[in-house]
């Protein structure tokens, strides 16, 4: 898309983006004029401006004469003229500072992380912990609890036990659960638990077994959606971290009750967020910008995450905020603070 952009398109663009993102004042051709340092007028900024509101990368509110950056402009910002700076020296001791200190739980750092981001940012910090399903079973043990509930732990490579109770037959006999357990660790064994849920009942399709091992196989086939899939732990058992949402709120796209109470329902819809980042696990640094959001209820904002790594397992950390955002300090930081987290992880 920038393609069709000329030279000075370009320039403006971008003039006009930097000032907006700054000020949060629909800038206007002598400012740019002004504040760009371009051996242009502000007649021949005026027109540049003009055709880039026909092309759809500027449009003006009815209140003024100045421009507004669309989000497609925005996407040609991110995509071909951001220049990401280093992170400063300051900006770098606080993160470390923030996430360094007693060893403590994934949970925790993630909290730390969503916080500190969003100090520096003043926007919303947001991470998502390491998704389980691509953990790797390492064994499963099954234990006779009671003469109708087993207790199966399963033990994954990450480092994770899961136990979950199975309820079974009062008749079960001991000989039928260990024969099951063998033919669980034979078939299950080195698969990751997505693996296990979608390929269970054609792993045990054939599994030998007397009438007791074959009815707790069923047990495992129809209950395999539950019985492996292990949730997050702790702050993250709501599927996302959140920093606090005050810094944001005093933007002044939330100046209104109407925007405000829009930020609220996002930041109080868990879900919503959690479907947004769970669709980036392993997907490195991305930003999605207002309307490219596939629910149109994040259409106001844009989310700029990236990935970080845990063994095998990866998780998510960024920032929401509104599509005015500083997208050059911003994205250096979130990545900066993405690859201390996996540091640390490590």
């Amino acid at each position: 898309m920038s393609q069709s952009l000329t030279e000075r398109e370009r320039q403006v663009l971008e003039a006009v983006i930097e000032t907006y993102v700054e000020t949060a004042e629909p800038a206007g051709s002598r400012t740019i004029s002004r504040r760009s340092g371009m051996m242009l007028s502000a007649a021949t900024i005026r027109n540049t401006m003009s055709d880039l509101e026909e092309k759809g990368f500027l449009y003006h509110p009815h209140t003024s004469a100045g421009r507004i950056p669309t989000d497609l402009a925005y996407r040609v910002y991110v995509d071909s003229l951001m220049r990401l700076p280093p992170v400063s020296l300051s900006d770098s001791d606080q993160i470390r500072e923030e996430l360094t200190g007693e060893r403590t739980a994934v949970d925790r750092i993630l909290e730390r992380a969503a916080q500190v981001l969003g100090v520096l940012t003043k926007e919303l910090g947001v991470a998502v912990g390491p998704s389980l399903d691509d953990a790797l079973l390492e064994r499963l043990e099954l234990l006779q609890i009671s003469s109708e509930r087993l207790l199966l732990v399963l033990s994954l490579k990450s480092g994770v036990v899961r136990t979950i109770f199975v309820e079974v037959p009062s008749h079960m006999a001991p000989e039928a659960v260990r024969h099951v357990a063998v033919v669980l660790n034979e078939r299950l064994g080195g698969l990751t638990l997505r693996e296990i849920r979608g390929t269970l009942s054609d792993r045990l399709r054939d599994a030998a077994g007397d009438s007791g091992a074959h009815e707790l196989l069923n047990i495992f086939i129809q209950e395999a959606d539950e019985l492996f899939d292990v949730p997050a732990s702790g702050a993250a058992a709501a599927g996302v971290v959140l920093g606090s949402a005050q810094l944001l709120a005093g933007q002044p796209e939330f100046a209104t009750q109407e925007r405000l109470q829009g930020l609220l329902q996002v930041t109080e819809r868990r879900d919503l967020l959690r479907q947004a980042l769970a669709q980036r696990l392993g997907d490195g640094l991305t930003i999605t910008i207002g309307s490219e959001h596939r629910d149109s209820r994040l259409a106001p904002f844009t989310l700029v995450t990236a990935s970080y790594r845990l063994g095998a397992l990866s998780g998510v950390i960024g920032v929401l905020g509104p599509t005015r955002m500083a997208y050059d300090k911003i994205v250096a930081l979130v990545d900066h603070t993405s690859r201390l987290v996996g540091e640390l992880l490590e």
